[in-house]
């Protein structure tokens, strides 16, 4: 008898599962469940060229249409999975199916952070989450527009560098002491922070904010300790949060995520589950942890179907992001989370430099400023788990390929 999968969620982990799946030779039945109108698409152009008019939805897809209906992958659009019954492997869908499974594979993704504030239910306040929420915000940013972004992370500062280029008047408002503080030592930060006043974007810290004002759609923000600031389009960007609910009804542990196993595994061994929603132990690291990827939503996808096809391979890979903000590629790979040092080489200024976070002698995490070389170097000596000549690192008369390919040896 043909064996069935079915694909909760319908973002890059779930068209990687089924992509996988059949290069695989897996025969059975594909089912893609997804609450939105579209099949699978890339998630990182929305704040990027989508954003800036230069890709249309049909780029973004992660397959042709055609390809679905060839590889006999059924699509389940406009359709929310109600709940899981685990003991009878089926699951109940918002439009009143019901459907059998052998495997199912958790791809639910993740959703925008709400912002707690006054008026944010007001018209022209967005989130940037998906294709919907694009061509809503698109439609608002007219040049000579007043547009106020809260959240001086990722999203925040990709949409504003967009912005900016097209003719509006921005201000970026954080809460914290500096952009991008949870993820960048202080000198990234006074990088960033250089590079888009010298855009002309008005990036503020420490703000607080009090209310967003206007009788149907928004007119202004209004500050604690500071004038109101005029707003035509209001842009949050403040985090998000994984999509557990489903899996957590259904009795499966969830550990900052749903908890799955080297393998993608959750203690259930008919249900798997990769993506932003997931938390999984990483041997490289040593740690459980829960990322916000696209490279791990399609990296654990390939161990899902790996898994399915009864070759398990363990998913141990080094995170890397990247971020791309006017003429800059940022390119991050491994994390810095608990470094106590932070050497730059190169100069900010010639917008050519990389900053190397280390704990002792062991290197944590590299952020590459338009350094392609130095972050395909640092991959290998994150994956090797290497440690490195602190002093040597220092002394810019050595080449980092030097230091880098002693530490590889």
């Amino acid at each position: 008898m043909s064996k069935k999968v079915i694909v909760v969620g319908a973002g890059h982990a779930a068209g990687q599962v089924a992509v996988s799946l059949r290069q695989k030779g897996f025969d059975g039945a594909i089912t893609l469940v997804g609450e939105e109108a579209y099949a699978p698409y890339q998630r990182p152009p929305l704040s990027k060229a989508f954003l800036a008019g230069e890709l249309d939805a049909n780029r973004l897809m992660f397959k042709p249409e055609r390809y679905y209906p060839e590889h006999n992958i059924e699509l389940e659009l406009n359709t929310r999975v109600e709940s899981i019954d685990r003991e009878n492997k089926s699951v109940a869908l918002s439009s009143g199916k019901q459907l059998d499974y052998d495997w199912l594979v958790l791809t639910t993704g993740s959703r925008v952070r709400k912002a707690p504030i006054p008026g944010s239910e007001l018209a022209n306040v967005h989130y940037l989450r998906n294709i919907t929420d694009v061509e809503a915000i698109r439609s608002g940013l007219t040049p000579g527009s007043n547009l106020v972004i809260v959240g001086a992370g990722y999203i925040g500062l990709e949409v504003a560098a967009i912005a900016k280029k097209g003719g509006l008047n921005v201000t970026v408002l954080e809460m914290a002491e500096r952009p991008l503080q949870r993820a960048v030592a202080p000198e990234l930060s006074d990088f960033y922070t250089k590079l888009h006043t010298d855009a002309g974007v008005d990036l503020r810290c420490n703000v607080r904010i009090e209310s967003f004002s206007g009788s149907t759609a928004v007119t202004g923000v209004n500050l604690k300790g500071a004038a109101p600031l005029p707003a035509d389009i209001v842009i949050i960007g403040i985090g998000i949060l994984p999509n557990t609910e489903l899996a957590e009804a259904a009795g499966l542990t969830i550990d900052n995520g749903i908890a799955v196993d080297e393998f993608c595994r959750t203690e259930d061994p008919s249900i798997l589950s990769a993506g932003d929603c997931t938390s999984h132990p990483n041997r490289l690291l040593g740690r459980r942890l829960r990322l916000e990827s696209v490279h791990n939503a399609l990296e654990q996808a390939k161990t899902v179907a790996c898994t399915i096809c009864g070759e398990p391979v363990e998913y141990a890979q080094i995170p890397w992001f990247w971020s791309d903000q006017y003429d800059i590629k940022l390119q991050i790979v491994g994390l810095s989370e608990g470094y106590d040092t932070v050497i730059l080489r190169g100069e900010p200024a010639s917008k050519h430099f990389a900053a190397f976070y280390l704990k002792g002698n062991k290197l944590l995490s590299v952020d590459a400023i338009n350094s392609a070389r130095e972050f395909m170097l640092a991959k290998k000596l994150l994956a090797k788990g290497a440690e490195l000549d602190v002093e040597q690192l220092k002394d810019m008369s050595i080449p980092f390929k030097d230091i880098a390919t002693a530490a590889l040896a």
